[in-house]
């Protein structure tokens, strides 16, 4: 149900306040709660058929005629927790009886797991405060049930042995009682696509894939909203998927027409020598995103869409996953790649309303759900929970050592005192900036304004200057190689009607470079170190790429790591996106920012 529910005890306020009552203990006295109630979702427990209810009546009780305090409220959101997990938490709980669970009636509600109605905690910090050699012991008891192989590709491949039986009984109870809700959230997800695909043409939209269980949910909505299986799908692979995406996505390919599937990935970036670059990715600086995933997937629609500068995306984004989704619109034009209108079908929905499609529909997912993951993206993602990280050491215990072994090396590299701390307590997912990084450097620049000429200035650069440099200048207008100096290196920018805006000079090999502003009104100082920042620190992300709408911008990277930027005039409007997009004017800027003196 939606209802107001108290955001400090998180139970619901049927009467419009809370109802529980605090101890002060400085007066002595039991004291209201005055928390504001706010609207969220509420689940409920049927304790005569063992499942969680969207609304607070059991379909099953009221064609048996059962007692409606048979239902009682269990939380704000509910997921089904697979065989595969019961079993491991059958072996946390009890080592010598790991199969306990899997006669039991098991989910989870984002704090706590339900078995039979009842909450159980499972201390996650404490299980990942577990030494390397008592994992493998956890490992190897529930390794005859759930076997990680090796297959062909040198990929893991999990075989489960766990008996489904109990399981689907559950979930057959719980489909039945909750139908009412699936009806309701298809119906209206499937309406509001129709809306948007009777405005568009069909060869002008596609269903972002990662290869997670929301993506997997919205790209069998838009193909029965679209009544087809003829719906271009992009699959974002971002080099670091769980090899049960890699399985899931070539069995959702023989679904989908094989001419309407197509995969987004960055064949020349290699993340790990990046991390030892850049540092690893963090909550607040997640480059990989834009590297992996960001420009990949715009260098495949641009390939596929060509010059149409309006496509339809449809995106499995929801609002629940975190507080900063919850800001998003529901349709909106993408902040990240400029040619995107972002349709969020299930945005409204919970993971309740996610799994109760998928189960309904029995369609196909992804198998690290099986497992326990609440989330599929990349397995080594800073936005991983505790939980994700205790399953990777359980079930890719060797890429998980190869990744703490990265990361120490990085906390050791820019001088962190306990590196081994500074990893296992999970501070670097926080880490901001580039300190200690010699890349870092890039992020400089060294100028300092004419002392003979007005809105001049003298820049130092980094690297010397080369036929880039001036690709970058092209946003302010037209470059003009005839009117200036060819013996002083100057280069002369011009509006359309022929009118100077820039006077650049520099010789090309040298690093000492001067820009003259003409277009006060237009053009500031800001504007221009934005440009020569990028030229310093472009590594080819290829952000720039994916905010210009014209399609007028083309990063490439050969085999030796030769970064070439392009900018094509006959495309570009001069809207100055590119410059005003980023911090700084580049993306990497963000990432690598250091103090001055660092």
């Amino acid at each position: 149900m939606i209802e107001k529910v108290c955001p400090f005890h998180g139970i619901p306020t049927p009467e419009g306040r809370c109802m529980r009552k605090e101890f002060n203990e400085e007066q002595g006295i039991m004291e209201e709660c005055l928390a504001v109630p706010k609207d969220t979702t509420t689940i409920y427990w049927c304790k005569k058929h063992n499942i969680p209810l969207f609304e607070k009546i059991c379909s099953c009780c009221e064609q048996e005629g059962c007692d409606e305090n048979q239902i009682e409220y269990i939380g704000t959101d509910i997921r089904p927790v697979f065989p595969e997990e019961q079993l491991l938490i059958g072996a946390i709980l009890d080592p010598s009886k790991p199969l306990d669970l899997l006669d039991k009636s098991v989910w989870h509600n984002g704090s706590t797991y339900v078995v039979d109605g009842e909450k159980v905690k499972i201390s996650i910090d404490a299980l990942n405060k577990m030494s390397l050699n008592d994992v493998k012991k956890l490992k190897d008891i529930i390794e005859p049930y759930i076997t990680a192989n090796t297959d062909e590709n040198g990929e893991d491949a999990f075989v489960s042995k766990v008996d489904y039986s109990h399981f689907n009984d559950v979930i057959k109870r719980f489909v039945q009682a909750n139908s009412d809700r699936f009806k309701e959230t298809e119906k209206e997800a499937i309406e509001h696509i129709q809306e948007w695909v009777s405005k568009y043409d069909k060869k002008s939209m596609f269903v972002s894939f990662s290869g997670g269980k929301d993506s997997t949910v919205v790209s069998s909505l838009v193909m029965n909203a679209v009544g087809s299986n003829e719906v271009l799908h992009i699959f974002g692979d971002t080099t670091l998927e769980f090899s049960t995406t890699e399985k899931y996505k070539n069995r959702l390919k023989k679904t989908v027409s094989g001419a309407y599937f197509r995969t987004a990935k960055n064949r020349i970036k290699n993340f790990e020598e990046l991390c030892s670059v850049y540092g690893p990715p963090s909550r607040v600086m997640r480059w990989c995103c834009t590297v992996f995933k960001t420009g990949a997937i715009t260098d495949s629609m641009n390939k596929t869409f060509k010059n149409q500068t309006s496509v339809l995306s449809f995106q499995g984004i929801r609002k629940y996953e975190s507080v900063s989704r919850s800001k998003y619109d529901r349709d909106s034009d993408s902040s990240k790649i400029a040619k995107q209108k972002t349709i969020l079908p299930i945005f409204e929905w919970t993971d309740f309303d996610v799994w109760l499609y998928i189960l309904t529909k029995q369609i196909d997912f992804n198998q690290a759900y099986r497992l326990g993951y609440s989330r599929v993206g990349c397995w080594c993602c800073p936005n991983n929970g505790a939980w994700s990280e205790f399953l990777s050491k359980i079930y890719m215990f060797d890429k998980f050592v190869h990744w703490r072994n990265i990361l120490v090396d990085y906390a050791k590299q820019v001088g962190k005192s306990d590196s081994e701390e500074y990893v296992d307590s999970g501070n670097w997912k926080a880490r901001q900036g580039g300190n200690g990084l010699e890349a870092s450097k890039s992020s400089i620049l060294s100028y300092e304004p004419c002392a003979v000429e007005n809105d001049t200035y003298n820049y130092e650069l980094q690297r010397p200057i080369d036929d880039q440099l001036y690709e970058l200048f092209k946003p302010f207008g037209t470059l003009n190689f005839t009117l200036g100096n060819k013996l002083l290196g100057e280069v002369y920018v011009v509006d359309r009607f022929g009118n100077p805006v820039l006077i650049l000079k520099g010789r090309k090999g040298s690093t000492t470079f001067k820009v003259t502003i003409k277009d006060k009104k237009h053009i500031t100082e800001g504007k221009i170190n934005c440009q020569i920042t990028k030229y310093q620190m472009c590594c080819a992300c290829r952000a720039c790429e994916s905010v210009c709408r014209m399609n007028a911008i083309k990063i490439t990277e050969d085999s030796d790591g030769e970064v070439t930027y392009k900018i094509d005039e006959t495309k570009c409007v001069h809207c100055g996106e590119c410059i005003n997009h980023f911090n700084g004017g580049c993306y990497m800027r963000k990432v690598l920012t250091i103090k001055r003196g660092n």
